[in-house]
């Protein structure tokens, strides 16, 4: 790829403190990674650049028709200073396949890693090293032609920011409280559920806020069709532990490919328990609570890495989960997962890349 200029800032922000009382997404680093698309040009301009707002037609696609779409994914500072990436190229991977679904043209993803590298370089000293932070990274794809007219657009930004975070939910791996959703979904088959589109999170937007204003954290979405097999949690991929089995409902165009899905699966394996990549319906999940053989719930994601379940609630109906506290496996996954990260364990997968 083309040299990847950098431009430093002249006015560097105040650092927030960098431990757990970051939160999530709220601090935003000194620079940016930025590049065009053009039909003529192909992907050039490569570059790393203060902070700023960008200026765009108001007749851009990205405004009229949801041409848009992000990845997200970590860095890590460890103790004796190196910064690492976990799984990158599973990340750069995903844009790919969805940039390809939004007829959007794919970020080179040797540049898209380059990229990332050169802007964690570049704003080293946001990259928290306490436990429970990472520096996250957002990369970002969008239309910004102006024209009016249903098509695929002509250009494209692809840039990427990044922001010190703690906690996603603020609570930690305390379990979380769950809605059970039956009226709106998230996505349906033949959809864009299972990339990473704007659209996906505006379609999810109604029902959490709902959900959080009468005092649950987030919603299980369940299947568009009749509101019976479960989906995803929040904006996670959802695990079910009945029995000795680790289940998770099977990937397609409804449920994304989780880059820690994976690696839970993976390391499920390594802990013997059984792995069912199945479906799995909510009547099923009230069964095996009922017989007492549901043991944990817990959602995976980047974000929050590993989120246990608490309870899941609906009309007229309850369902705790191993007494409302934290279960000895999704437990375990964090631990072994952020030691990984941290460097604390051993890497037998060679999921860390070195920046």
């Amino acid at each position: 790829m083309a040299d990847i200029t950098v431009t430093r800032t002249s006015t560097p922000k105040q650092k927030p403190p960098m431990d757990e009382s970051l939160g999530f997404g709220r601090f935003f680093s000194d620079h940016m990674f930025v590049m065009e698309w053009t039909s003529e040009r192909g992907w050039a301009d490569a570059r790393v650049t203060p902070y700023a707002p960008f200026s765009m037609d108001p007749a851009a696609g990205v405004f009229h028709y949801g041409q848009a779409m992000f990845e997200g994914l970590k860095a890590f500072k460890r103790a004796d200073g190196s910064l690492w990436m976990f799984r990158p190229e599973m990340h750069t991977h995903r844009m790919t396949v969805g940039a390809q679904r939004l007829c959007m043209p794919p970020v080179p993803e040797a540049e898209m890693l380059e990229g990332a590298r050169q802007l964690i370089r570049t704003d080293a000293d946001w990259v928290p090293g306490k436990d429970g932070t990472a520096m996250y990274l957002r990369p970002t794809l969008i239309a910004t032609e102006a024209f009016l007219g249903v098509r695929p657009a002509n250009r494209y930004l692809f840039f990427i920011i990044a922001s010190p975070v703690g906690s996603y939910y603020g609570k930690g791996l305390k379990p979380v409280r769950i809605w059970v959703e039956t009226e709106q979904v998230r996505a349906a088959h033949g959809g864009l559920g299972g990339i990473k589109a704007g659209a996906n999170y505006a379609a999810s937007l109604y029902a959490a806020t709902r959900a959080k204003k009468d005092g649950y954290d987030q919603v299980l979405w369940l299947d568009a069709k009749n509101h019976e097999e479960i989906e995803e949690v929040g904006t996670m991929n959802l695990f079910v532990v009945i029995g000795n089995s680790l289940i998770t409902p099977p990937l397609g165009d409804s449920i994304l490919a989780g880059v820690t899905r994976d690696s839970v699966l993976l390391l499920g394996k390594k802990m013997g328990l059984t792995i069912e990549e199945r479906p799995i319906s909510i009547t099923e999940l009230k069964a095996a609570s009922k017989a007492g053989t549901l043991k944990e719930v817990f959602g995976s994601g980047t974000a929050a890495v590993i989120s246990p379940v608490g309870d899941l609630s609906m009309v007229n109906e309850r369902i705790v989960i191993n007494g409302g506290e934290s279960g000895p496996i999704a437990l375990a996954l964090y631990e072994e997962i952020s030691g990984i990260q941290r460097g604390s364990k051993a890497d037998p997968h060679g999921w860390m890349k070195k920046v």
